[in-house]
């Protein structure tokens, strides 16, 4: 396709939606009355609905109609593909690790950042240091993979090392680890994505943190508590929602971590995960099916995470 095709269709786009933008706008301000609030209503939901459908909807179920196809997507084969996945032991490889980023980096990054946060609270360079702790965030997951590989790299004991972690091994007087080709790799990348959602866990957990009433906390400090105590009985179930959240929202994004296990490993030595493996079979090997599959599998594992989430929302909005 042209460039100048492109930018056609590119004017295009935007020549519909500022139509459908202005026609909705019109709509909402004749509407006048009871009815004119439901087409008003009307006006707004339904573009945000038909694009739902069309750039969520439609893909989904595609996407779960094609799992059920063959390489080539062109005859159905059933159960095959979702059976491809448990029977294969390279792809019980992908689903064991995928299991570790989502049970270890949740734990981890949240744990970080509630100590990080209770620790900074009402410091007197606060900011400073929530700022330190929060900069990984603003790096993409391609670029901290970038970085954490050349923290990782090894080289050959008696040459000089450039990788951090390696340097600050013989400066000590160790020899240098190879880290990406290890036994214990898949953990060393899961260190990249707990650094950078540490932070992200210390923003939502401080800002809860500064929500406990102080009289609250005065009035045990009064009556003797420890800070055992305290942080069991006081400040733990007042950050339950958020931690829920917390949790929640870092699970469905390690669910679907690609980019670190792209750029660090390419998935080859035992470190590939079922989103970078979606991308392979989908992209590189050209099996639709499978890929189709390992994308529902995805999709299906979210759904649970969801589910718990919004039910917990709803019983601490309750209370």
């Amino acid at each position: 396709m042209s460039n100048g095709a492109k930018f056609g269709q590119m004017l295009f786009a935007v020549a519909l939606f500022t139509v459908v933008f202005g026609g909705v706008l019109v709509l909402a301000g004749r509407a006048k009355g009871r009815r004119g609030e439901r087409v008003q209503a009307a006006s707004f939901l339904g573009p945000s609905l038909a694009l739902l459908a069309i750039g969520l909807l439609y893909p989904a179920v595609l996407t779960i109609y094609q799992s059920f196809r063959n390489a080539s997507g062109k005859a159905y084969v059933g159960m095959a593909n979702y059976q491809t996945i448990f029977d294969r032991p390279e792809l019980r490889i992908v689903l064991r690790n995928t299991a570790l980023w989502v049970i270890l980096v949740p734990l981890f990054a949240t744990s970080i950042g509630l100590l990080y946060a209770i620790l900074i609270d009402r410091a007197k360079a606060e900011a400073l240091a929530k700022s330190l702790i929060f900069l990984p965030i603003a790096i993409s997951f391609v670029g901290a993979g970038l970085i954490w590989k050349f923290v990782y790299d090894f080289r050959p004991a008696g040459r000089q090392q450039i990788g951090l972690a390696n340097q600050l091994l013989s400066s000590t007087g160790a020899k240098p680890y190879n880290f990406i080709l290890s036994n214990f790799n898949t953990l060393f990348l899961i260190v990249v994505l707990v650094w950078i959602q540490a932070g992200f866990a210390m923003t939502i957990l401080s800002a809860a943190l500064k929500a406990i009433p102080d009289d609250v906390i005065e009035a045990a400090r009064l009556d003797g508590v420890s800070w055992r105590q305290m942080f069991r009985h006081i400040t733990l179930p007042s950050l339950r929602p958020a931690l829920v959240v917390v949790l929640t929202a870092i699970a469905i994004g390690t669910l679907k971590v690609f980019d670190i296990v792209r750029t660090m490993t390419g998935g080859q030595f035992s470190t590939n995960v079922i989103a970078n493996e979606f991308f392979s079979q989908s992209f590189t090997q050209s099996n639709e099916g499978l890929g189709a599959a390992l994308g529902v599998v995805i999709f299906v594992l979210v759904i649970p995470i969801v589910i718990y989430n919004i039910r917990t929302l709803r019983k601490a909005e309750a209370r």
